[in-house]
């Protein structure tokens, strides 16, 4: 199987993947690292109620939510909901109700408040 697929993401499978702290509340499963300037892919699994802090976008960011909702200052995304965040985009994440996304960073994030992940 090639490095990058993952099997029915969006039939569950993700539950059987190893996920490790990324911030408070959110675990992160890497599909692919950054890579010098190769965009990152991995998936994120918040806990009900957990939140990343505000934060610049310095590249693309894409999200396809799986399951929950996900929630930033410009409304909620539910599952099967894309989501595509231009560079220079600023706002905060949350999830009130838990959620798992796939996402795809073009280019790290610059943390606005809060510790860098």
């Amino acid at each position: 199987m090639p490095e990058a697929t993952r099997e029915s993401l969006t039939q569950g499978s993700w539950r059987e993947l190893q996920f490790e702290p990324f911030r408070d509340g959110v675990m992160i499963h890497w599909i692919k690292r950054f890579d010098g300037d190769q965009p990152a892919v991995a998936l994120l699994h918040y806990e009900a109620g957990a939140s990343v802090p505000r934060h610049r976008h310095e590249g693309l960011e894409t999200i396809l939510v799986l399951t929950g909702t996900q929630s930033d200052e410009s409304g909620d995304y539910g599952a099967g909901t894309y989501i595509v965040n231009a560079g220079g985009k600023e706002h905060s994440v949350w999830s009130d109700t838990g959620c798992v996304v796939l996402i795809q960073w073009d280019r790290p994030v610059t943390m606005l408040e809060g510790n860098e992940p």
